[in-house]
């Protein structure tokens, strides 16, 4: 880890332990706690091959826009 590095650290740690409002200190926990737990995304081989399914997909261009499929429902739903 470089000084730089070190530096900014102990800048956030000092602001911190400057901190009066609780509500700010949970937040920041809350964004601790999420980035160092190691299991937080933790996949099952069938979602990790649905994402790799939907990035050929996209890479692909086998993806509708957002308005594409707002229209196939619409029309679907004048079907009905």
């Amino acid at each position: 880890m470089s000084s730089a590095e070190l530096e900014l650290k102990l800048e956030v740690i000092n602001k911190i332990t400057e901190l009066k409002e609780i509500r700010v200190i949970r937040e920041i926990k809350k964004l601790l706690d999420f980035e160092l737990d190691e299991n937080a995304f933790v996949l099952s081989k069938q979602q990790e091959n649905r994402i790799a399914d939907a990035r050929r997909e996209y890479e692909n261009g086998e993806i509708s826009s957002d308005d594409e499929v707002n229209k196939e429902i619409d029309q679907w739903l004048k079907e009905k």
